[in-house]
């Protein structure tokens, strides 16, 4: 008995110490592949214009360690670069950490944690999380900036307190009826994790939760005038740091041998939220995450990846690709301006650069 409870050990920690984690540094793949093709999709001529595909950083991780990597200047291995709306999936994220220290359960009122939405009893946290609060908002940049929510919560008249903004708008349709992005929700979410702790501990909260357990120290999240995070989009991370918050979710939320992340948080960020219309092309809403799982009567959003393939995206092309089936982490930054950059297209690029399973 106590033999095959040693072998059993033994095992354990093999498996264990076969897992490669970045402590403090990611590890390098001591294999060369061709990665030509890749490049050449992700980093042609740039023009003055500023038209075209522009990536600023292109880091591909597989079973925890660098495959390929390269940038384009001034950004850099260490360049906390502007994630955008990727932001959003790490504010998912740490709200996970939150669930599983048991600060908030899913089908809570977001009332309970956030006075301002008492306007929206019948709001839950998972309806936030699903883009579905069912609160009026109009998610335009730059093609309509005059009738633009997100615009006028960020720069204009909702600056000074974004989650305020959000809230105070009226009722479009019934919370969870009806997926409708919505930086505002991902704010919401965002005052909502400050009423779930004690006084004084929000402003580390990121940090005490979820970046320094990861080994992240390139962090800068800003805050609106409330002292609130700007969880829709004002995050900051190196590529490397964001490739963290990756393999975090590839490995089911563990890191290092420590259940950070609870599993069933992972499962949740990945199962489609059905009350949504494919979009050819477009990933499908998860809990806060983007997802290729077609949705009833559709195609694969990106039919040339894995259908267990997930991602947390931001505006002007910043992306960070999870593909579980394939142990794989990818992180791009960029600054596309036009819409020619195609998820599709890259993750095809990436995945034909690569040996089958078990090489």
């Amino acid at each position: 008995m106590l033999k095959g409870l040693l072998l059993v050990l033994f095992v354990v920690m093999a498996c264990a110490k076969a897992e490669d984690w970045p402590d403090p540094e990611w590890q390098v793949a001591p294999v060369t592949l061709n990665w030509q093709a890749v490049d050449n999709y992700a980093f042609p001529a740039r023009t003055p214009a500023r038209n075209g595909i522009r990536t600023d950083a292109l880091l591909i991780i597989r079973d925890g360690r660098i495959l390929h990597e390269r940038y384009v200047a001034p950004t850099t291995a260490s360049t906390p670069h502007l994630t955008w709306s990727v932001s959003k999936s790490v504010l998912a994220t740490l709200l996970g950490v939150a669930l599983g220290e048991g600060r908030f359960h899913l089908h809570d009122p977001v009332a309970r944690f956030y006075p301002a939405m008492q306007a929206h009893p019948n709001v839950q946290m998972v309806d936030l999380l699903h883009w579905a609060s069912g609160l009026e908002w109009q998610e335009d940049y730059e093609y309509a900036p005059l009738k633009s929510s997100v615009v006028a919560m960020l720069y204009t008249r909702g600056r000074h307190d974004m989650a305020a903004y959000a809230a105070a708008h009226g009722t479009g349709v019934a919370p969870g009826q009806r997926f409708h992005y919505s930086s505002g929700d991902s704010n919401v979410l965002a005052a909502a994790l400050r009423g779930m702790l004690d006084a004084g501990r929000y402003a580390d909260y990121p940090w005490q939760a979820l970046f320094t357990p990861l080994g992240i120290d390139s962090a800068v999240w800003e805050r609106d005038a409330a002292g609130t995070f700007i969880g829709s989009s004002y995050l900051y991370l190196s590529a490397r740091d964001l490739a963290r918050i990756g393999l975090l979710m590839q490995r089911e939320g563990q890191w290092a041998g420590r259940q950070l992340l609870p599993a069933s948080w992972v499962a949740f960020a990945r199962t489609p939220f059905q009350q949504a219309e494919a979009v050819p092309g477009e990933a499908n809403p998860g809990g806060h995450w983007w997802l290729n799982r077609p949705l009833p009567g559709a195609a694969a959003p990106w039919p040339d990846a894995p259908p267990d393939t997930y991602a947390a995206l931001g505006h002007w092309g910043q992306a960070l690709y999870v593909v579980p089936s394939r142990k794989l982490v990818i992180v791009r930054y960029a600054d596309d301006r036009d819409g020619r950059f195609s998820h599709n297209e890259l993750l095809k690029q990436v995945l034909a650069a690569l040996p089958g399973e078990g090489s």
